[in-house]
């Protein structure tokens, strides 16, 4: 089939430490909301899909009954999306790098760092069809067009409707292909995301850091971790080096997908289980990068590393 890679991104011709600094400084977008719930806390100029705006967009040419992989990252610093599909239907199949059982629908969410394989079957005949990206909570939006050889490309405006707060609905349905070991865990951590007052501290477990071992493992543990979200903002948790398997949410059991970054939202628990078979000290933080450069990372370290 053919395949299409489409790389996400928001964009500022701010500095990035600018921003850090007013955040942490009391201002900027995060001023006034602290706490208090919010879903964007950055302003950006732009968002962009293979570094292009709707206003001049990347026409993937496609043939007639087409079907199509459209492989998406979110690398985006601060800026949960949604792929719509619009009048098109797709099948989610995997979602950071790993297969799931095929999911229908033209909505999905897809946070910061998270990838997203969706197979497109396009209709008969000719035609041009745009696929939008949608930063929640925003009525911005950008994308690409699919569109036959000679279709005529549509002008789309860059503000839409708002879009909704991205949420776990999807992930309780996701089921991962393959199918893990049935060894009983052998520790559960708790981890509480912390943080996010109006000096823009944000932490693990109440610490506020970029180097902290958050906990240690042993080579072959299997380890289960309770996420507490205890903040105003959701949080996109990456653990380098592994691949955790999604095992409840809101202590509801589920036979969740395979991945490597887990969206937490508000007042949310997500609970993640892995195998310590990577010997090493990885980094564990919000993908959010502002967050992350605010204290909410830390390192999960073998006891056996060097």
């Amino acid at each position: 089939e053919q395949e299409h890679v489409v790389l996400l991104h928001d964009f500022t011709f701010r500095d990035p430490q600018d921003i850090l600094a007013e955040l942490k400084g009391g201002g900027g977008g995060h001023a006034g909301h602290a706490m208090g719930g919010m879903l964007n806390d950055i302003q950006f100029d732009a968002y962009l899909a293979n570094d292009r705006t709707l206003a001049d967009p990347e026409v993937v040419r496609v043939g007639k009954a087409t079907q199509i992989r459209l492989r998406i990252i979110n690398g985006s610093a601060a800026s949960n999306m949604w792929i719509d599909l619009g009048a098109l239907q797709g099948e989610l199949i995997a979602v950071d790098g790993n297969a799931v059982f095929p999911l229908n629908g033209s909505l999905f969410p897809l946070a910061i760092a998270q990838r997203a394989d969706i197979r497109v079957k396009l209709p008969e005949g000719s035609g041009a069809w745009p696929i939008l990206f949608r930063p929640e909570g925003l009525g911005a939006r950008t994308g690409i067009y699919l569109a036959t050889q000679g279709a005529e490309i549509a002008k789309l405006a860059s503000e839409g409707e708002m879009a909704p707060e991205v949420n776990l609905v999807q992930e309780m349905k996701l089921r991962s292909v393959a199918v893990l070991p049935p060894e009983p865990v052998t520790r559960t951590e708790i981890l509480t995301l912390t943080g996010g007052g109006m000096d823009y501290l944000w932490g693990l477990n109440g610490k506020s850091s970029m180097h902290e071992t958050i906990f240690t493992v042993r080579e072959n543990e299997r380890i289960e971790i309770i996420m507490q979200n205890q903040t105003g903002m959701a949080h996109p948790m990456h653990l380098h080096g592994h691949y955790f398997k999604v095992a409840a949410i809101n202590n509801v059991p589920i036979e969740g997908a395979l991945r490597d970054t887990i969206l937490v939202p508000p007042s949310t628990s997500v609970t993640i289980r892995f195998a310590a078979d990577n010997p090493g000290n990885w980094a564990f933080h919000c993908h959010h990068l502002y967050h992350m450069n605010a204290g909410m990372m830390g390192a999960i370290r073998y006891s056996n590393a060097a």
